[in-house]
């Protein structure tokens, strides 16, 4: 009997957390009728109780953005966008956010080959990368079988090819999944979200005054190793320290 009560106590739980949760619908229908606050706080909170999306991620940016918080908009189209990399309508949206940020920062000239393979590795998200992968797999199987059985030379040759090609296409997209994914679980990319920080050349207070950074400005964790203080880059090259306070990883 006792059994009986706790599991009709547990579901009744269900059943309520269920009904009082916020559903995306509803989040949507807020920021259709412009109630942004209303939208942000049902965003926020089906990513604390559904988990990361790059769709949520997203809506989040745009009302943040129509709700004047440029820091949190670029936050969360940063956060969509290392889900989907793939996506123009995220990139767009996220450069436009950026463009209303103080600080603008003119990266580092990279070689060309890097630049390509970064583009070519953020054409889709680690997901994709992982299906073109085993897809290509298997159709190299099947290439390899017409090389070995195929009766006439002109299917022997074309087995060859389609085999060598899906093979490179196959490593090829694993090691791009691969990227993806270490991306994901070692976030080292932030946003500043204090609306003026100065940068420290030293993790203290007393440290001397390098330069300021304002809210919404990217920049990368180079050191990660202290509690109340991160050493931070910006994508120009300029390098120092700002309090852990100051910045929310991506």
């Amino acid at each position: 009997m006792k059994k009986l009560s706790v599991i009709f106590l547990l579901f009744i739980s269900v059943v309520q957390f269920a009904g009082a949760a916020v559903t995306k619908q509803e989040a949507d229908a807020a920021y259709q009728k412009n109630d942004f606050s209303a939208a942000i706080a049902g965003y926020e909170e089906i990513l604390a109780t559904q988990g990361e999306s790059a769709d949520i991620y997203y809506n989040l940016g745009n009302a943040y953005y129509k709700n004047k918080n440029i820091a949190k908009a670029v936050l969360n189209y940063e956060r969509a966008l290392l889900l989907r990399p793939g996506d123009a309508d995220i990139r767009f949206n996220l450069e436009m956010a950026r463009s209303k940020t103080v600080d603008q920062i003119t990266p580092t000239a990279e070689v060309f080959i890097v630049t390509w393979y970064k583009s070519l590795v953020n054409m889709t998200g680690e997901r994709n990368w992982s299906w073109i992968g085993i897809f290509s797999f298997i159709f190299c199987l099947f290439a390899v079988t017409f090389y070995i059985f195929g009766k006439k030379l002109w299917l022997r040759k074309v087995g060859f090819i389609a085999a060598a090609v899906l093979l490179a296409v196959t490593v090829c997209a694993n090691i791009f999944a691969s990227d993806q994914k270490d991306e994901l679980l070692n976030r080292t990319g932030a946003v500043i979200m204090d609306p003026t920080v100065s940068v420290k050349s030293t993790p203290n207070e007393s440290g001397t005054d390098l330069f300021v950074l304002h809210e919404g400005t990217k920049v990368f964790i180079d050191d990660n190793s202290m509690k109340e203080w991160k050493e931070i880059r910006l994508e120009d090259g300029n390098v120092g320290w700002v309090k852990t306070s100051a910045i929310e990883v991506i």
